[in-house]
């Protein structure tokens, strides 16, 4: 039964419940003390829940557990008092005086209670999650994954923010809906953004999916790149103005993943650089899934496959330190046993002809995603970001260079890292062969030449500001 907290005729129901409850070995009371400020609307909520008429405190009902369905209405407390006297020949004599110095304790209690649960749910401060063109198919299968719990761990709360276009309104409404439905025990709130102002606001995370149409019929490189810049310009300075001091933010999607990282840097200088990457997963996993197919295996058995360079554009996939896990092989070994998966491939024609000529394929297997990789690729980051990355496993990741493997500096380029106590760190022990490092060289050009377009289109817009920004 429930009631007003301060109301008398609740206190008189609940002591006589209390004594029924203590004497009769198989009835059970369960109290919903209401605040009376609350109280009529939760009154009108199981009414019409029910087809319930009642309009007093309190309102009581019988709820047949063994036999399911909504529970039998009794009434207000003469009509419990009337069941309880027919029933069980009990009644309550309390007099009006003790109504009401119980009906006071009452509030009282239910006032401290309120406050005590509100105190808990301030100290335990959500992840502040923020999604970009979130009306993306990858942002729909990205939710469920971050509201599990197995990126951040079981007992962090999130809160997720959708932002894009008013035109995508319905979509991000829509989104919002079935997330609530689900009811993920983690997620602390869900909600939907269309004005840019409002943008990033308390941000732990932001994570950047917009992309631009690619026609290169219609439009020319340069016209692509000045639209990432135009995002990117208008992001950075509201991630500085409203996120918190540490945000990470994650470049994700189909085009200039590289670029998106680099401008977000460049036009919000007070953006930490270490806490901007571009993710280059998807590629990893599409490259491991074509060598399992060759090979016959579990693609979760190939590791350390590196990817450089552009993510979105010309990269090289890199196979001279990947290895394989519970490979079907002539020498078997423990659990952690592995084989250099270049020794395992014994067509060396597949792996110059057709494997580099696949990455063609790659790129149109990773670009016609319909959400799932690239989302699990996202998922897979933030995990290890924030809780490691698996003991001696290569990752690759875009991150800013620093003259790593001889790369230019400058430039956001994708590379081996490890993921440890809440940072990365570039793996420059690897060795690298100096074909590969002619290649390197060749990939830093395109990001150099983006870049180089990219500044040229800033001093283009702030002639006079551009030194400021591009410093």
């Amino acid at each position: 039964f429930t009631g007003k907290a301060n109301c008398p005729y609740y206190a008189k129901a609940e002591l006589l419940a209390d004594y029924l409850q203590a004497n009769l070995p198989d009835f059970r009371v369960h109290k919903i003390p209401q605040h009376p400020d609350k109280w009529e609307q939760w009154l009108h909520d199981i009414c019409e829940m029910n087809g319930w008429e009642h309009r007093r405190s309190p309102i009581i009902w019988r709820e047949l557990l063994d036999r399911g369905g909504k529970g039998l209405l009794l009434g207000g407390v003469n009509d419990f008092l009337e069941y309880a006297q027919h029933y069980y020949g009990i009644t309550s004599m309390m007099l009006s005086e003790e109504m009401l110095d119980i009906a006071e304790e009452n509030l009282q209690a239910h006032i401290e209670i309120e406050n005590e649960q509100e105190e808990i749910k301030s100290l335990i401060k959500p992840l502040q999650i923020w999604i970009t063109s979130a009306s993306a198919s990858i942002c729909y299968q990205l939710i469920p994954l971050l509201a599990s719990g197995e990126v951040f761990g079981m007992t962090t709360e999130i809160s997720i923010h959708l932002l894009d276009t008013d035109q995508c309104k319905d979509v991000l409404c829509g989104i919002v809906m079935e997330a609530e439905d689900m009811a993920f025990p983690l997620l602390r709130s869900i909600s939907e953004h269309t004005e840019i102002d409002e943008a990033f606001i308390e941000a732990d995370i932001i994570i950047v999916l917009d992309d631009v149409l690619l026609n290169r019929e219609v439009q020319s490189l340069e016209n692509y790149i000045r639209e990432v810049s135009e995002i990117c310009q208008v992001y950075a300075p509201l991630i500085e103005k409203n996120a918190k001091s540490g945000v990470r933010v994650i470049s994700s999607g189909k085009t200039f993943v590289n670029l998106k990282a680099m401008m977000i840097m460049t036009y919000g200088q007070s953006i930490k650089p270490e806490n901007v990457i571009a993710v280059a997963t998807s590629w990893e996993s599409a490259a491991k899934a074509t060598l399992a197919r060759k090979l016959n295996m579990n693609a979760a058995g190939v590791k350390d496959v590196i990817v450089w360079g552009n993510i979105t554009g010309c990269n090289y996939i890199d196979l001279s330190h990947a290895k394989l896990y519970g490979y079907d092989c002539a020498i078997w070994g423990p659990a952690n046993f592995t084989r250099p998966l270049l020794s395992m491939i014994y067509d060396s024609e597949w792996i110059h002809s057709e494997f580099l000529s696949a990455q063609s394929l790659l790129s149109s297997r990773v670009s016609h995603c319909v959400g799932m990789l690239p989302a699990h690729a996202v998922a897979t980051v933030l995990k290890y970001w924030y809780h490691g990355s698996p003991p001696g496993e290569i990752i690759s990741v875009g991150i800013p260079t620093k003259g790593q493997f001889c790369i230019p500096e400058g430039i956001v380029f994708s590379m081996p890292v490890r993921f440890q106590n809440g940072n990365w760190e570039v793996m420059t022990e690897l060795e690298i062969n100096e074909t590969t490092q002619e290649v390197l060289g060749r990939l830093a050009h395109e990001l150099i030449q983006e870049k180089l377009i990219a500044l040229k289109e800033i001093k283009e817009m702030h002639p006079y500001g551009a030194d400021k920004n591009t410093s």
